[in-house]
């Protein structure tokens, strides 16, 4: 007797920071839910900032929330404009990226993540996001290498 799967709550999932890798990761998330028949799920992340001996340098009345926000709306708007085919959720996340994703992927069909985001050091091969999720996703996830002159690799 063959059990019946339920479906993924999340769909595709796609981390994105603004970065153009994660621009770009947006793009496949999008392509990839189509072809999937599937809702697109958009998540950024925030976190405070950890500084250690001083005081951390950022206005009183910013907040990162909002911020996090902005970001995440002004890419979908300019990696996908309206998009009215396919369902499109976006969220913001206090937390990790890493171990957001990680939990989102338990429900998911698939995640998507830039190679390299905002974070760690240029030449790196993937990132730290990328890496965690490649070893601890309960899902397949995809890695997008930049493709269009994004690449940190000098020439």
């Amino acid at each position: 007797m063959s059990m019946k799967e339920d479906p993924p709550v999340h769909g595709v999932v796609v981390g994105i920071d603004g970065s153009d890798a994660s621009r770009e990761a947006l793009e496949w998330a999008a392509r990839e839910a189509d072809l999937r028949e599937l809702p697109l799920e958009v998540v950024t992340t925030w976190e405070y900032p950890i500084a250690y001996g001083q005081y951390p340098a950022w206005p009183d009345d910013f907040d990162f929330s909002v911020n996090a926000r902005t970001t995440l709306d002004e890419t979908i708007h300019s990696v996908l404009g309206e998009r009215g085919d396919r369902p499109v959720s976006a969220s913001v996340v206090e937390g990790h990226p890493a171990l957001v994703l990680e939990d989102l992927s338990k429900t998911a069909a698939l995640v998507v993540v830039g190679s390299r985001g905002h974070g760690g050091f240029a030449g790196m091969l993937l990132g730290s996001v990328s890496e965690h999720l490649a070893a601890h996703a309960h899902c397949p996830v995809l890695i997008v290498h930049g493709s269009r002159g994004t690449s940190t690799a000098k020439q």
